[in-house]
């Protein structure tokens, strides 16, 4: 079976505003000097939000007593995986991620967020980015969604 065969494993993507209208970037702990804002699968049985919310505590720490749910996108992004990685990830199975991103202000404390709620955590650091900034660390295969989940949030950058 080819590439261009396989299914697109189902994903939510998390964007995170916080009060200064940045946005949450983890560096991944796996790959050093890649960044990504939150995301993760979606599991069987789970709506959009529920999974939201757990891949948000499961990547950040971060309670859903400190988030507010601003938006979900209602259109969908994929990408695809470069080959090297779609041979090694999900056993070979996803040619790449189909998502669904969802929008949140949160509205803790910089305390609030701990990267190291799960085990194994998902992230090495993190920091806020203004959102067009955070086009200068994440890993090439993903800048067009990122690019495309600018323009379906832009009424919530500042």
């Amino acid at each position: 079976m080819s590439l261009e065969d396989l299914p697109y494993r189902q994903n939510i993507g998390l964007v995170i505003f916080n009060e200064e209208g940045d946005v949450f970037a983890g560096e991944r702990i796996d790959t050093p000097g890649a960044w990504q804002m939150p995301q993760g699968g979606i599991d069987e049985g789970e709506d959009i939000e529920t999974a939201a919310y757990r891949e948000l505590y499961e990547e950040t720490g971060i309670e859903k007593r400190h988030l507010e749910l601003l938006e979900i996108a209602t259109e969908k992004t994929s990408y695809d995986l470069p080959p090297e990685l779609q041979k090694r990830l999900w056993r070979g199975r996803f040619r790449g991620q189909e998502q669904v991103w969802l929008a949140f202000k949160f509205t803790g404390s910089d305390t609030d967020i701990d990267i190291l709620a799960h085990d194994p955590p998902e992230f090495s650091r993190w920091k806020w980015l203004p959102f067009p900034d955070l086009l200068d660390y994440i890993v090439p295969f993903k800048k067009d969604t990122y690019i495309k989940v600018m323009a379906l949030f832009k009424g919530h950058i500042k």
